[in-house]
């Protein structure tokens, strides 16, 4: 299963970078200049940087897992990025036959 996010952000390399360091004690993960990803128990997530987004993309093989990752993810990049209160996380599914 898998969702993405793009998140509308000026500050995208930074929290990305926040994020890989944040979860590097617990879990693999490795950034660099413009993409980072980080390996949990649930499943993945992958990170990429442009100007004004983020890219997220979350990916497990079970639902829970998927919402597990997504409200981790989603809490802390919004906990990190306090000073951009608007910032706004909607995830999105592909749709399924």
């Amino acid at each position: 299963m898998r969702s993405s996010a793009t998140v509308p952000t000026t500050h995208a390399h930074r929290y990305l970078v926040q994020l890989c360091k944040h979860f590097d004690h617990r879990a693999p993960a490795a950034f660099d200049a413009r993409s980072g990803h980080i390996r949990f128990e649930a499943g993945e997530v992958r990170l990429r940087s442009a100007p004004e987004t983020l890219m997220v993309i979350a990916e497990a093989a079970e639902p829970e897992g998927l919402e597990r990752l997504e409200k981790v993810v989603e809490s802390h990049l919004k906990r990190f990025a306090f000073r951009e209160p608007e910032l706004a996380v909607d995830w999105s599914r592909p749709r399924t036959a």
